[in-house]
Parts: structure tokens; C-alpha cells; sequence
């Protein structure tokens, strides 16, 4: 089934979706940290020597980003009707040029809105994951999507 085309029915509790595929540089790293996060370990390999980091990582927000993009390429149903929040966003390890980012999804609850019939609450694990399998981030939170009929 095309992740793409999913209603509420669709998703079980348990299930897990991966997917994507990106490599991130250097360039793009610094870039976004001029324009949305200009700490010096984002900026440049220099500054990030003088860090914990030892070196240029990524902004935590620029990880979420990619992450937002490989869902909205892949997964994001046409029937979804957005999202009320996160309950939770995590950055577990940091983000290096030339690290390859995958995402996985878990479903881990579904009910019916009491509320509006039309459509359905899931809430979901959303984890980024490099290239050595390491979750480097993950968030859990609330999408909205359609019922395929109301109840």
C-alpha cells in the first residue's frame, strides 16, 4: 500500500514503516545553522573543535527538518489532517557531514476522535536513524486523519 493513500484504518498498532534515504554535508549544515541557528559548532569545523563535539555538526532543528521532508515524501498521507503537537523531541546523538539519515515510524496508538467522527487519532515514534543504525533523534507525537467512512 502507498503510505501515501493511508486512512486511519490503516494504521495498526505495532506496525513500523522505513524509508528515506539523505546524505547530509557540510554545506548544508552550515547553512542552515547561518539562517536558523548560528551556534559555532554549527557554523564551521573550527568551532565545533572547541565544543564536546570535537567538529561541524548538525542543528538539532535541521535534523527534525530532513526528517519532516523524507515523511512528507514518503509517508505523509494525503488524508492526514495535520497534527495537534509533539509530546516529545529527542536528540540523541548529533548529526555529522556526510552522515546518511533514514527514518522509521511506529505506531503506537490508534482511537477514534470522540469528538469529530470524520477521523481518526494516531500517535506515533518518529526516529531518525544514520547509516550505523543509531537513532540520532526521535519524536513522538499526534497526527490527525481521515476515517475512510464516519463511525
Amino acid at each position: 500500500m502507498d503510505l501515501r493513500e493511508r486512512y486511519f484504518e490503516d494504521y495498526t498498532v505495532g506496525h513500523v514503516v522505513t524509508f528515506g534515504s539523505r546524505t547530509v554535508t557540510a554545506e548544508e549544515i552550515i547553512a542552515f545553522a547561518r539562517d536558523y541557528d548560528p551556534q559555532s559548532f554549527h557554523l564551521s569545523e573550527e568551532g565545533g573543535r572547541a565544543t564536546p563535539y570535537g567538529g561541524l555538526i548538525a542543528s538539532g532543528w535541521h535534523t527534525a527538518s530532513l526528517t519532516m521532508r523524507m515523511l512528507a515524501d514518503t509517508a505523509v498521507s494525503r488524508h492526514g489532517l495535520g497534527s495537534p503537537g509533539l509530546d516529545e523531541l529527542r536528540w540523541l546523538k548529533p548529526v555529522r557531514p556526510g552522515d546518511t539519515l533514514s527514518v522509521r515510524v511506529t505506531v503506537l496508538e490508534t482511537r477514534p476522535s470522540q469528538s469529530k467522527p470524520d477521523r481518526g487519532i494516531v500517535k506515533q515514534r518518529t526516529e531518525a536513524v544514520n547509516q550505523a543504525g543509531e537513532v540520532v533523534m526521535l519524536w513522538t507525537g499526534t497526527i490527525m486523519v481521515r476515517r475512510r467512512t464516519a463511525a
